[in-house]
């Protein structure tokens, strides 16, 4: 939150979003040809330096949502107006920054990955 305009207790209101969005539909459910019927995708935007915080988030939705939870990893982030002049945004993230993510997802119990 210290680089985005947001109230400090933004994580939090968050976190409670998607524990009521998996109480109502459940963990993604995907039917023969591969298309979601329902449930809860999560899209993790990886930022360079860690400043999305993996680890607690991928943490918290193996603890406090379910393990079953189908995370998108992404790798899209690259800055744009003003993020040029801020560091550490002023890069996209590197090939091992976005491997230490998939690894972190790993290891904290989400197996369901689109990464």
């Amino acid at each position: 939150a210290r680089l985005a305009d947001v109230p400090s207790d933004y994580p939090e209101i968050a976190k409670k979003a998607v524990v009521e969005m998996h109480r109502q539909v459940g963990d993604l459910v995907v039917d023969g040809s591969g298309l979601a019927r329902k449930g809860l995708v999560v899209r993790h935007l990886v930022l360079p330096e860690d400043l999305a915080g993996t680890k607690d988030i991928m943490r918290f939705l193996s603890n406090e949502v379910s393990r079953n939870t189908y995370v998108n990893i992404m790798s899209q982030y690259r800055p744009c107006t003003i993020a040029w002049q801020i560091e550490p945004l002023s890069r996209r993230i590197s090939a091992q920054e976005y491997n230490d993510a998939v690894l972190i997802a790993l290891e904290e119990g989400i197996t369901r990955l689109d990464s």
